[in-house]
């Protein structure tokens, strides 16, 4: 295995596409160091990305944030503005293990690793997230809910990855939250996840809403009905029933040794309810 810590863009882009193995990205490792570990990997190259300058900041851009790759938890937790503005992607990433782990786990590598489980997938979905992605043929913008086909696939070419993740500017009235179940108090993976993102006018009605499910398919699930049947409520009682029986229908689980499908499917409609509250107070300008 050869190991390559490249410091530009156009440098790993020439490693990945150059190499006729198999290539893996390292950004913080949290994952790929576990599986080269265990034998799961034996790739021919590893290239680190660590540092590339493009992909260890956090920038303003268009009344947004460009979020390098390799920008870790910890750091998205400590930059105020990022808080601020989108509270239920960096709680979402927060959850990512232990205060250890936070120091390395990235935003990028909890997307390409591709796990249904994964964490900050559906709170960045729910956000309307896009990965740039870099490659021979130069750059490119790409939903984060569509470049997940399955667990531990995405839709990447050879020579290419991801460089860094935006989260567009918050729109007035607007607010997002994150919820997962695991079996214990912290450091599991999530059973079920669900990322709510809510814009209401000024007088609490709701004109906007995405809702993105986790660990209940083999993606990210955007559960579009769900989502639309907020709209022009004022996300009282009935409309958040509603909203846990759509998302609910809309799941589509797994039975495994962590859940079952029909537990999977009530707890998600639970889940999500509460998410979209917390999100309704968020854009109400509450502190939740």
């Amino acid at each position: 295995m050869r190991y390559e810590a490249p410091e530009t863009l156009d440098a790993a882009v020439a490693l990945l596409a150059g190499e006729s193995g198999v290539a893996k990205v390292l950004a913080g490792g949290t994952d790929l160091l576990v599986q080269l570990r265990s034998g799961m990997l034996e790739p021919a190259l590893v290239v680190d990305i660590k540092r590339i300058p493009e992909t260890r900041r956090i920038d303003a851009e268009a009344g947004g944030f460009r979020i390098g790759a390799a920008v870790t938890g910890a750091e998205m937790g400590e930059h105020e503005e990022l808080v601020a503005a989108w509270p239920g992607v960096v709680e979402a990433m927060e959850l990512i293990g232990s205060t250890q782990i936070q120091g390395r786990a990235t935003p990028g590598g909890n997307l390409c690793n591709a796990s249904p489980a994964a964490d900050c997938v559906p709170a960045l979905a729910a956000a309307g997230a896009t990965a740039r992605i870099v490659g021979p043929d130069g750059s490119r913008e790409l939903a984060v809910e569509d470049l997940v086909e399955g667990p531990g696939k995405i839709r990447l070419k050879r020579g290419e990855f991801v460089a860094s993740l935006f989260l567009p500017e918050r729109a007035a009235g607007q607010g997002d939250a994150y919820l997962r179940f695991i079996p214990r108090t912290e450091m599991d993976i999530a059973v079920v996840g669900a990322g709510v993102c809510l814009t209401l006018d000024g007088d609490g009605r709701c004109t906007a809403a995405r809702v993105a499910l986790g660990a209940v398919g083999p993606r990210v699930i955007l559960a579009e009905e769900a989502a639309a049947g907020l709209v022009g409520t004022t996300l009282d009682e009935a409309a958040l029933e509603a909203l846990a029986a759509a998302t609910s229908a809309a799941a589509t689980p797994i039975d495994d040794k962590r859940g079952t499908t029909d537990f999977r499917r009530k707890v998600v409609g639970v889940l999500a309810r509460r998410a979209a509250a917390v999100a309704r107070d968020r854009a109400q300008g509450e502190k939740a």
